[in-house]
């Protein structure tokens, strides 16, 4: 009896885990077992491994099949093992010398007929197993574009087990009729004009407002989070909708990770390259906390936090979303990561977004517009803002009340996207010269003993907010937001640091902390 070994990937979060795939074959009542705490879904590989290798033209149900997944004390999920588990189990048959498998990881499904199918996370496996010292992958040839964005790793693929075991120095035979001989996204994008897409959002379609266009500009040059107040039909929806069309282009690190989210999510289009345009994510008032969080039975999937990670998480009636989706956001904005404990880890995945939240004044949206139309009591405006908690709102850098737009003169000077956006990029290269070796890059990031040490204001203007602070208008927090408020102004207007302008305009967007 001999012991087989390849190597497969667990994923928890983005960190990917090796996995030594172990196999046995010894005499005994025909069976195959595979321990080392598996999940349903990988325990089911036993059915489709001995299906596909039967159509390869090695039938391995005929002895005891052991299959070890090690380490032992650490759950493994998902289908992306039933590749390795193949492999293993004919190398300790003899079907596949061992030598030729060293270094080398294994991810794929199978198909009953040998086919290999495409699985979701391929990108931040592929990155583990690179930082792992692995030299090569083999997947599944639909995964094949996503795996080769990894540099310095060698990618090969195949659409039945057949080649597999054929690459690899075995014999085998199996039907070149296999499921996956034409790839599912070739079949899909047949046709189709890649010169096509969808009309953009743009900031020209925001009709007046001219201060809620001036609060999105400063938000997305600082990363600033935002509340909209107003009355329906304000363009509350419309200015956070387009706040993405100013954002700069991500940044490498930011945009691999975001890639490797969509990966995960199972929703990544590897054809289109890394992503580097920033999300937008609106979720509906009714979601749970696991769908906004993260959550799941056994691997934590990400949510809607961490899938607006590097863009904007837009939530639309905020006072309706349920307190508790509300109060799980309060750590999530301070760290830009959520970690989801399970009883044997954690999945730890990335949520540095911007947060803007719309909401009415009252339950009928009148009070601002049309005040003498409004039918709430002033004790139901209060509970309907009270839902809104202090601790939420504190965290938010600007405070907008928008007007009902009344006329419509001047608006074909209305600036585009592209024009604010050039200013945004502009504020936020000075912020990159400003912060380079700090481990900050947005002034939103900045902690009140950077800003004490390192950017302090005049002393007249922070005897302003000291002043604020004593009377009740400010929090501690508050008054560190409004000092990057004010950075992100004087970015915006090219000055070096930040006048008495500025922080008077920072204590404008910011509003009273207390009633």
């Amino acid at each position: 009896m001999s012991v087989a070994r390849v190597l497969g990937m667990s994923l928890w979060g983005l960190e990917g885990r090796i996995v030594e795939v172990e196999c046995e074959i010894s005499r005994g009542l025909p069976a195959f077992v595979i321990v080392g705490l598996p999940d349903s879904s990988t325990l089911q590989a036993r059915e489709r491994v001995k299906s596909a290798c039967a159509n390869a033209g090695h039938a391995v149900g005929e002895k005891k099949v052991t299959v070890n997944l090690s380490p032992a004390w650490m759950k493994k999920s998902g289908s992306g093992f039933d590749l390795p588990i193949a492999v293993a189990t004919l190398a300790a048959k003899g079907v596949l010398p061992p030598g030729n498998l060293e270094s080398t990881l294994f991810v794929a499904e199978l198909a009953l007929d040998g086919s290999l199918r495409p699985v979701p996370g391929i990108l931040p496996a592929v990155l583990a197993a690179e930082k792992s010292g692995v030299r090569r992958v083999v997947v599944a040839a639909a995964n094949a574009e996503e795996a080769r964005l990894v540099p310095g790793i060698e990618v090969r693929s195949a659409r039945h087990l057949g080649e597999v075991i054929v690459g690899f120095g075995g014999k085998a035979e199996w039907s070149r009729r296999a499921l996956f001989d034409v790839p599912e996204r070739e079949e899909r994008d047949e046709g189709e004009d890649p010169d096509i897409e969808r009309e953009r959002l743009d900031f020209l379609d925001v009709k007046g407002q001219k201060r809620g266009r001036e609060a999105a500009e400063v938000a997305a040059a600082g990363g600033h989070h935002m509340l909209l107040l107003g009355p329906p039909g304000a363009g509350k929806s419309m200015i956070a909708s387009r706040l993405p069309s100013i954002l700069p282009p991500l940044e490498a690190q930011r945009a691999l990770e975001l890639s490797a989210l969509s990966s995960i999510a199972g929703d990544f289009d590897a054809t289109r390259g890394l992503v580097r345009e920033a999300p937008f994510i609106a979720p509906h008032h009714t979601s749970s906390v696991a769908s906004i969080i993260g959550g799941g039975s056994n691997l934590a999937s990400p949510g809607a936090v961490s899938r607006a990670h590097g863009g904007v998480l837009f939530l639309d009636e905020a006072p309706e979303f349920a307190p508790k989706v509300l109060e799980s956001l309060r750590e999530v904005l301070e760290t830009g990561e959520v970690s989801l404990h399970r009883t044997r880890g954690v999945a730890t995945y990335p949520a540095a977004f911007q947060l803007v939240l719309a909401a009415n004044p009252c339950p009928c949206g009148n009070a601002d517009a049309r005040g003498d139309r409004c039918r709430c009591t002033s004790m139901q405006r209060r509970r309907y803002m009270a839902r809104l908690s202090g601790p939420i709102v504190d965290r938010l850098d600007l405070r907008l009340r928008l007007a009902p737009v009344r006329t419509l003169s001047g608006a074909s000077h209305e600036e585009s996207s592209a024009d604010i956006r050039e200013r945004v990029c502009a504020a936020r290269e000075a912020q990159n010269r400003r912060l380079d070796g700090s481990g900050y890059v947005v002034n939103a990031q900045l902690s009140g003993r950077f800003l004490d040490q390192e950017m302090p204001l005049e002393q007249s203007d922070e005897a302003i907010l000291v002043r604020a602070v004593e009377r009740g208008r400010l929090t501690m927090r508050g008054r560190d937001r409004v000092r990057r408020v004010a950075w992100t102004l004087a970015d915006l207007a090219g000055a070096a640091r930040p006048t008495s302008a500025h922080v008077a305009s920072a204590l404008e967007l910011r509003g009273e902390d207390a009633a």
